[in-house]
């Protein structure tokens, strides 16, 4: 992975990071806690969606997208943990 690579990829972690925070009306996590939760949200994604058969036509759109979908999830499924029963 060149530099470039690494530098869009953190990029768009973090705008799918806040993207989800706001979403999920979350405080955020701060700049490094946001990309952390985007990248994670990502990895999510390119996990799941093509098992589930979906696809995004704009590669860089279509990765900011499936990030904020994942990182959705992600902070969804923490916020059920950390409430506990």
């Amino acid at each position: 992975m060149d530099l470039q690579s690494l530098i869009i990829w953190l990029l768009i972690g973090a705008i799918a990071g806040w993207l989800a925070g706001q979403i999920m009306k979350g405080g955020g996590f701060g700049l490094v806690g946001d990309i952390i939760v985007g990248i994670v949200g990502a990895f999510i994604a390119g996990v799941l969606f093509p098992r589930l058969g979906f696809a995004f036509g704009n590669p860089l759109v279509g990765s900011i997208i499936a990030a904020v979908v994942g990182a959705c999830l992600l902070l969804f499924i923490l916020r059920l943990v950390r409430r506990g029963p």
